[in-house]
């Protein structure tokens, strides 16, 4: 008797499907009014999150800081008239009194307090050394938000011209104001670009009005839900409003990633004569584990932020869990009830058809051979394409070897923005870098004669250009010692140690600009370990657990980082040298910010995980299916390439709009993950996955006994297996051919038709 081999049929819906699409109509009521709640409760988010974040908490200079605010309030200038003579001479009778007006003036003001000037004083290092320019400085007191609307209300008054003088504002304070409003106008601007483009690519590759539209809804939804979470967590936490733009990248990228896949493959189903329900069943049993997989990956990277002090870091680590977690929440509950609703109707509004008008259609399969004669050619001269890759790779990655770090200030900002220009003036045009010298702090009784003697062994430094007081306030005194270089360069960060190294009568703690950047750097240094320890381990165990391999979570590991070379090289070379700053709109303060490449990388893995969970799922059903471990790589590749691309294009289109931005970090972020993103799933996945796993051969999916018993009890994949899914699960209905009404970009022929093809070419 002859057994006819017919295709299985798919298993019923299981727990899950019969869960989200049970009541469709009532899901997405509920989230449409869980999302109006979301709008109103992130409402002003923006206003309630701070600019600040790069020290650590826990360093001696941030308890120096803290302690000399509280003992001496009047010491820590954060707002700085900058007055400007003109012609005249800043000593000049008329300018004198009206800078004198203008001190009584700002002194009056409710929450301004230790105001004084160069016409007060006297000072050398308020007056600018062509003598036209001099300094009014005064605190502005409260916590960030509350100094902000302070100085909202006073500046309008106080900037422009008065007399014979000309008035700018800066400051820290007047920094921090302006980065804040900077990031929400650009925030904006990038929305308002990246939406619109990525509607036209959804457009482009799905081909159908109605699917493109879908991503963008789930997008919206992360969005609007993490600005929601950020509110919250603002009321009991500092977080810093540039996660705002990490909310906004990846809350668009990763839904449409999500969405891409899961609607990708409910058309395949659809194609396939499925009924809506049973598609979504299936779709929800593969692509929906998949994207369930790769947004833990994704978290992961994400949450090793939380181990650093700072909170600028602890916030991306807030927005980002939460945007992923959500895009991915959306895509798995919100995106199959819209399916089910929509059923065939998903492929409604073709708008490719007025392109094609006049012309025969190019098959929809030949996108998907494509990449698969490409990944034949890389396997075939695998040797030279691994070598040929990891050694461009490691070339792009060079420059990072010459990074310097130092901290955020008013360059981050606009060349032309207020506080920049008058930070400026005071760098260039006076003596002793006012406001970036360094603070001793001293506690503890001491006489006036020990005073005078630690104060005549700190002179004796190198480096050190002058030594101001000290100031007394009972059982506390400081110094103010001016490095004889610039604020935060090295010998003003090997000063730090000069200075907490030498002896004294009482005790004594250091800070100032260049103390909190050797201060951050120690922290980073000691937590950075731990960081990348954490998501190298949590990411084999999570590889593994899809793949049973031993080998395939080291490969994904080390190709990952090897995918952001380019990005921390064109870090360095651009933003650090300042090569391309005329045509990308930023000052270059010769650094890199501490912190920033490691948000940078933690981001940046976790979306080539993403990428790398999309190729290793499809490679891993094949390989269960056929045991042809070069055929599984070619199909991975040529079912998921058009995939990943299409998804990374999107992505990066969304980071370059953050890339738009003023604020040189904010530049720095969007446009250096966009590079990184291209390069793994153009460079990466196209080449050195394939080259690689074709040199290890059958002892890719190679694992000890334990270790397979293991993943065969608790091991995932997009075809389900092992205890994640029911056994006939890996070897559900072939992927169908597209319908002739919905030509889809990304679709390719029917798997068993590719396997017959290459069984054939094999033999």
């Amino acid at each position: 008797m002859t057994e006819v081999n017919t295709p299985p049929r798919p298993p019923g819906p299981g727990g899950w499907t019969r869960f989200v699409t049970a009541r469709p109509r009532l899901s997405l009521l509920v989230a449409l009014v869980i999302t109006a709640l979301a709008v109103l409760a992130g409402g002003g988010v923006a206003d309630r999150l701070s600019s600040g974040g790069w020290e650590d908490p826990n360093a001696e200079s941030t308890y120096a800081t803290e302690a000399l605010e509280r003992e001496f309030p009047d010491s820590q200038p954060n707002f700085l008239l900058l007055v400007d003579a003109g012609e005249a001479s800043v000593d000049d009778p008329a300018v004198a009194a009206e800078a004198d007006r203008l001190r009584r003036r700002l002194a009056a003001e409710e929450g301004v307090t230790g105001v004084s000037s160069y016409w007060q004083s006297g000072s050398p290092a308020l007056r600018a050394e062509d003598g036209r320019e001099a300094l009014i400085a005064a605190r502005i007191t409260g916590e960030e938000s509350e100094a902000n609307k302070t100085l909202e209300r006073i500046a309008p008054d106080l900037r422009g011209t008065h007399g014979p003088v000309d008035v700018q504002l800066g400051g820290r304070i007047s920094v921090q104001h302006e980065m804040q409003t900077t990031i929400q106008e650009d925030l904006l601007r990038a929305e308002m670009i990246a939406l619109p483009v990525t509607l036209v690519l959804l457009v482009m590759v799905f081909g159908s009005a109605v699917a493109a539209l879908l991503p963008l809804g789930i997008g919206i939804v992360a969005i609007l839900g993490t600005n929601a979470v950020l509110r919250g967590l603002s009321e009991i936490t500092d977080v810093s409003v540039f996660a705002l733009n990490l909310t906004t990248a990846l809350g668009l990228g990763l839904a449409i990633d999500y969405a891409l896949f899961i609607v990708r493959r409910f058309r395949e189903e659809l194609a396939a004569g499925h009924d809506p329900l049973t598609s979504v069943g299936t779709t929800l049993r593969t692509a929906g584990r998949t994207v369930l997989f790769s947004s833990l990956t994704v978290a992961v990277s994400l949450a090793a932020m939380l181990l650093f002090p700072m909170y600028f870091l602890r916030s991306f680590a807030y927005a980002g869990i939460a945007v992923v977690l959500l895009a991915a929440a959306a895509a798995l509950i919100l995106l199959p009830a819209a399916l089910l609703l929509l059923g065939h109707r998903v492929n409604a509004l073709d708008l490719r058809r007025l392109l094609r008008r006049g012309r025969t259609p190019r098959p929809a399969a030949e996108e998907g051979r494509a990449w698969g004669r490409a990944a034949t050619l890389v396997m075939r001269r695998a040797p030279f394409f691994a070598l040929g890759t990891t050694a461009v790779l490691v070339l792009l990655g060079l420059p990072f070897l010459g990074v310097k770090f130092g901290t955020a200030d008013d360059r981050q900002l606009p060349a032309t923005a207020e506080s920049h220009v008058v930070q400026q003036h005071i760098r260039e045009g006076f003596p002793g870098s006012p406001g970036g010298g360094l603070e001793v702090l001293a506690q503890g009784a001491a006489t006036e004669a020990e005073y005078a003697d630690y104060k005549e062994r700190i002179s004796a430094l190198p480096d050190v250009q002058r030594v101001d007081g000290p100031l007394v306030a009972g059982d506390a005194a400081y110094f103010t010692v001016l490095p004889s270089g610039e604020a935060v360069d090295e010998p003003a960060q090997r000063l730090v140690g000069e200075l907490r190294a030498v002896d004294a009568p009482f005790d004594t703690r250091v800070t100032g600009t260049a103390a909190v950047l050797v201060d951050a750097k120690d922290a980073i240094a000691d937590k950075l370990p731990w960081g990348v320890a954490f998501i190298a381990v949590v990411t084999l165990v999570l590889v593994f657990l899809l793949t049973g391999s031993v080998l395939i979570p080291i490969q994904a590991v080390l190709l990952n980082a090897l995918s952001l070379t380019a990005m921390f090289g064109a870090m360095v070379w651009v933003f650090q040298d300042g090569h391309l700053s005329g045509l990308l709109g930023f000052t270059s303060p010769g650094s890199i910010e501490t912190t920033v490449p490691v948000l940078m990388f933690c981001v940046a893995f976790g979306l080539s995980m993403d990428y790398g969970v999309f190729l290793l799922s499809r490679i891993k059903e094949e390989y269960d299916s056929t045991g042809d471990h070069e055929g599984a790589v070619r199909h991975g590749l040529q079912r998921t390439g058009g995939l990943i691309t299409a998804a990374a294009v999107i992505l990066a289109v969304v980071l370059m709009a953050i890339g738009t931005s003023r604020v040189t970090n904010t530049k720095m972020l969007g446009l250096g993950i966009a590079l990184a993103v291209l390069m793994d799933a153009m460079v990466v996945r196209a080449l050195l996955v394939p080259s690689v796993m074709r040199l290890t051969g059958r002892a890719t999916w190679w694992a000890p006994g334990p270790l397979r018993r293991l993943h065969e009890r608790f091991g995932m994949s997009e075809g389900g297996g092992g205890a994640a899914g029911d056994e006939s699960e890996g070897k559900g209905a072939p992927d169908a051919p597209d319908a002739p009404d919905a030509p889809d970009a990304l679709d390719t022929p029917d798997a068993s038709e590719e396997r017959r093809e290459e069984t054939a070419g094999r033999r």
